[in-house]
C-alpha cells in the first residue's frame, strides 16, 4: 500500500534529519549546520499539513508486520561519527527520494516539495564533509 510506504519513508527521513541534527548539535557543536538541518527536518512537517493524510498514514501503518523492523547487521558495524553521520544523510536522501516518486502517484502538489529537500539534504551532506573537523573518522 502506498500509503505504508510513505509513512515509513517520512519517520525515516525524519529520524535521519534528527541523528544529524543532535550530532551537530551536542558533538560537533556546529549550531549553523544544526539549524540547516533541523529547517530541512521542519520543511518536511510543512508539507503534511493536511491533517486528515496524517490521520491516514498512521492507520496504514503496521508495525507488527514489517519485515524490515530488524536491525541491520550493517547498523552495528558502525565505527565512529563518519559512519553515523554518512549513513543518516544515505537514509535521509533515499527516503526523500522515495516520497518524491511516491507523491507523483499520490499528489502531484508535493512532488517539488520533496525533491527540493532532497537537494538540501545533498547540499547539508556537502557542507558537513567539506569541513572534516566536524566529522570524526576514529571513536
Amino acid at each position: 500500500m502506498i500509503l505504508r510506504v510513505i509513512d515509513a519513508n517520512l519517520n525515516r527521513c525524519r529520524e535521519g534529519l534528527r541523528i544529524i541534527e543532535d550530532y551537530f548539535r551536542f558533538i560537533a557543536e556546529s549550531d549553523s549546520l544544526r539549524k540547516k538541518i533541523r529547517k530541512i527536518r521542519h520543511s518536511l512537517e510543512k508539507a503534511l499539513k493536511d491533517k486528515n493524510l496524517v490521520l491516514e498514514l498512521i492507520k496504514a501503518r503496521d508495525t507488527a508486520e514489517d519485515s524490515g523492523k530488524g536491525i541491520d547487521r550493517l547498523e552495528l558495524k558502525r565505527k565512529n561519527s563518519f559512519d553515523l553521520i554518512y549513513a543518516n544523510f544515505q537514509r535521509a536522501k533515499e527516503s526523500a527520494r522515495v516520497l518524491e516518486e511516491m507523491f507523483k502517484i499520490l499528489d502531484k502538489s508535493k512532488v517539488k516539495i520533496f525533491k527540493k529537500i532532497r537537494y538540501e539534504i545533498y547540499a547539508a551532506e556537502k557542507i558537513a564533509f567539506e569541513n572534516r573537523s566536524f566529522i570524526c573518522t576514529s571513536r
